[in-house]
């Protein structure tokens, strides 16, 4: 494996949503301690599953993983890192400052930037301590979906840069944060980032232009913010000799090996490694420690001819019961990897089609609605939350509205302050609620980012709600916040997008029970690329089907009010028509 010779201290496991980052994380981590290194493998995403992977609990504490000599593990949680962080900075001046002053430091710190903070400073302090590099060879991080990764990566050169600019008091961190402090820790983390003895990114990707695009994107913002040694994983590819007797499993090889054939220039000078597809899923010791043997498997038993197809509601059914209400926000939710994109896609020409008026957008700093549309529908619009265009016309309308009757130096400290890396999140909040608004007189699509980043932008929707609450409440006006919308089941559908896979429906449980306690109730659960679904021979992926129907089932009884079952597709579902397809509209004579 060219990404583990000669491993340094840090290794970086990103790549797109669902291309297998955490198996990868976890398997690499056993196979260093199997060497007799000390391991400490770390999640930076919010929506960690490297517990579920391993079978245990692990939480925010660094913990012991049971029958692994040398290794332990870490769960960077979000809440609980915010909540510690509030406790550092309010908890010496509790009862020291008048209450009224104490109160406006915790509402200063209620917000979702205090969240990201507070993760991220957790993040800085493990690449900066000498203390724990001593107790572990290798620090592993498994990290949250590509898009988020990049700004994680690259918020310690933008808070130290802010710092060092600043004339001010960077209000965001608190007012006792000790920035000087700061400062110093972030530089190092900055220095670490870019050493290329002490820090590997391993780009993962599928045999998939779309993932291997983003690998290529992701590859030149990060060398550009000096993260130049790095490495490709190409994931899960399907064995040759599965495609020799079954078109299914043929269609499938084919395109893969074309993906591979054609990878974007950025990525073709990378040491490269592929990994074979599993016939089983890659959760326990066992699994983990055979992902990294690119010997060829031992041949599955066929178990007969073909396995009887899996019957099961369609997404055309859902797109029906969508289409009555005329109007509403429709949310596509779930872990990435599992086809938000193209779900979201596929309901939104479907109702388009049927001549509503639709409006398709994105949160996903990383998705690719418009590769996956490859083309145009009347009635359907497209659109994306940037990061980089929201943010910067959040900045100029504050200052435009604010700074309006500053002076210099107010204007310049107003400037300064919206430098701040926070600022981005309170824009994307904003242009999410715009787009909740739209939803009362149209269709409205959204396809969110990833789990973990979602339920983050669902806390600042809750943040604003109670602060409205607050101000409105004893007034008696009447009002409707994002939250508000988003609660009411006559406004919003919120589709949770899965595999019939252990890991990606147990995190949509997960992601469900994480919306109810935010008073939102799940339409309808979506299980994309279905082998159990489609008609294979294939004895790898009648193996994989096989073990899928203990997974529908659950979703079937267990988890969801409502479900469909999206098959395995020999073409990918990319263009208008194939979209239309997916949804199940009969358009025999449409042309693209």
């Amino acid at each position: 494996m060219h990404f583990l010779d000669q491993a340094p201290r840090f290794l970086f496991f990103t790549g797109k949503g669902g291309v297998g980052k955490t198996s990868l994380a976890c398997a690499t981590a056993l196979h260093l301690a199997a060497q007799g290194r000390r391991v400490l493998l770390v999640s930076t995403d919010p929506a960690s599953n490297v517990g579920q992977v391993f079978g245990i609990a692990i939480g925010n504490h660094t913990t012991a993983v049971p029958g692994v000599p040398g290794l332990a593990a870490l769960e960077i949680d979000p809440q609980a890192a915010a909540q510690g962080y509030r406790d550092r900075i309010v908890g010496p001046v509790r009862g020291v400052l008048p209450d009224a002053v104490v109160k406006g430091i915790e509402e200063q710190l209620s917000g979702a930037c205090t969240t990201e903070i507070a993760a991220f400073d957790e993040f800085t302090a493990l690449l900066t301590d000498t203390a724990l590099h001593a107790q572990y060879e290798h620090i592993l991080f498994d990290t949250a979906p590509t898009g988020h990764t990049i700004r994680l990566l690259q918020l310690p050169g933008a808070w130290s840069g802010f710092l060092e600019a600043g004339k001010g008091d960077a209000s965001c961190l608190g007012p006792l944060a000790g920035l000087e402090k700061q400062r110093e820790r972030y530089q190092a983390a900055v220095d670490a980032l870019a050493d290329p003895a002490h820090t590997r990114l391993v780009l993962v990707a599928r045999a998939q232009p779309a993932t291997l695009r983003e690998a290529a994107r992701t590859h030149a913002e990060l060398a550009a913010i000096g993260l130049r040694q790095q490495c490709l994983v190409v994931n899960g590819v399907l064995p040759l000799a599965e495609g020799a007797t079954d078109p299914l499993a043929a269609a499938v090889c084919r395109r893969e090996q074309a993906a591979l054939a054609a990878l974007p220039e950025g990525l073709r000078a990378l040491p490269l490694d592929v990994l074979p597809l599993k016939p089983f899923d890659l959760v326990g010791l066992d699994a983990l420690r055979q992902l990294l043997d690119v010997a060829p498997a031992a041949p599955v038993a066929s178990g007969g001819e073909d396995a009887p197809v899996l019957q099961a509601p369609s997404l055309a059914r859902l797109v029906d019961a969508i289409a009555q209400d005329g109007h509403g926000l429709v949310m596509v939710m779930g872990k990435g990897g599992v086809g938000k994109t193209t779900l979201a896609a596929a309901v939104a020409v479907a109702l388009a089609h049927r001549g509503h008026a639709v409006h398709l957008t994105t949160s996903d700093p990383a998705a690719h609605l418009m590769e996956t549309l490859n083309g145009t529908l009347e009635h359907l619009s497209v659109s994306r939350i940037d990061p980089h265009e929201v943010t910067e016309r959040y900045r100029q309308q504050v200052l435009a509205s604010k700074g309006a009757g500053l002076d210099a130096a107010g204007r310049a400290l107003l400037e300064e302050d919206l430098r701040s890396p926070c600022t981005e999140e309170i824009a994307v909040f904003q242009a999410f609620s715009r787009v909740i608004r739209a939803a009362g007189k149209k269709f409205v699509v959204m396809d969110t980012a990833p789990t973990g980043h979602t339920l983050l932008l669902l806390d600042a929707t809750g943040a604003y709600h109670r602060d409205i609450v607050r101000q409105m409440g004893d007034k008696g006006l009447h009002f409707t916040t994002p939250m508000m919308q988003l609660q009411d089941p006559k406004q919003t559908k919120v589709l949770i997008a899965t595999l019939a896979e252990t890991t990606p429906v147990l995190e949509a449980a997960n992601l469900q029970t994480d919306l109810r306690r935010a008073g939102i109730e799940p339409w309808a659960w979506v299980v994309n690329n279905s082998v159990a679904a489609a008609r294979t021979t294939s004895p790898l992926l009648r193996q994989r089907a096989r073990n899928e129907l203990r997974e529908i089932e659950a979703v079937a009884t267990r988890h969801a009010a409502r479900h469909a079952v999206v098959p395995l597709l020999s073409e990918e579902p990319v263009g208008v028509h194939r979209l239309l397809q997916l949804a199940g509209e009969a358009l025999p004579s449409f042309e693209e």
